[in-house]
């Protein structure tokens, strides 16, 4: 693992699809995914290897579309294709920003992106490459939190970093409840049984499991990625330790 010269070594971060919208009410817009970008290769100057998994609600949600009548399975796989979309633009960005990234995908499409070995992502990491890492699991029913955390326990990153419109975890949501309470540490208990929508609570029970650190925080402050990732108080911390 290469050393860093400032906070973690190795992180994985989860961005929705939806922070790639921008002001736009679809798809992608183009001076948000440069400004993402911008700031994760400023992460990367730091020495910090860095994962990237990237949800693909702003293209195509396939629990929503299933709610609509479309079979669960084939909506999923509709999601999965979504991210792999958003991660094909996020390399571009990344490229023109400066660094060398791979996209890794879970449904195999070898065209656009190689597949997904944990061996070999690893590898990428420790040569100073960006992952992409695409399509989920690979599996219907699973949420893109879920194939985050997943993903961070197998490539040995140190934090699970969870971006948001927000800054991190509150008692209801901030927008609809100015009242809400937001709390700047959690235990993984806490989470679940207070039922606190965030993040998939599978992500956060895979997480307890193998005592990986959440920090939730806000992506639509600039520099808060670099923060985060420099080890800096942001946003809330979700861990197995007292509050």
């Amino acid at each position: 693992m290469r050393a860093s010269r400032h906070g973690y070594r190795r992180i994985l971060l989860k961005l929705s699809g939806e922070a790639l919208q921008g002001g736009t009410p679809y798809g992608i817009d183009p001076g948000m995914l440069n400004v993402v970008a911008e700031e994760i290769h400023a992460v990367h100057a730091l020495g910090i290897e860095i994962a990237v998994v990237i949800g693909g609600g702003n293209i195509f949600r396939g629990l929503r579309a299933s709610e609509y009548g479309m079979d669960r399975v084939a909506a999923d796989h509709m999601g999965m294709l979504a991210t792999v979309m958003n991660s094909i633009a996020m390399r571009e960005a990344l490229g023109r920003a400066g660094s060398e990234t791979r996209i890794m995908s879970a449904v195999e499409m070898n065209k656009v992106a190689e597949p997904y070995i944990r061996a070999r992502a690893v590898r990428h990491l420790e040569k100073g490459r960006i992952i992409l890492l695409a399509g989920g699991t690979g599996n219907p029913y699973f949420s893109t939190d879920t194939a985050a955390a997943l993903r961070a326990m197998e490539t040995g990153a140190e934090v699970f970093l969870k971006a948001t419109k927000v800054d991190g975890v509150y008692s209801a949501d901030p927008v609809k409840v100015p009242s809400a309470i937001f709390y700047p540490s959690l235990t993984y208990r806490q989470v679940l049984e207070e039922n606190l929508q965030v993040l998939d609570l599978a992500a956060v029970a895979l997480a307890m499991a193998q005592e990986l650190p959440i920090i939730v925080f806000n992506l639509l402050k600039r520099g808060n990625i670099k923060k985060v990732s420099m080890g800096k108080k942001t946003g809330t911390l979700i861990s197995g330790g007292s509050t």
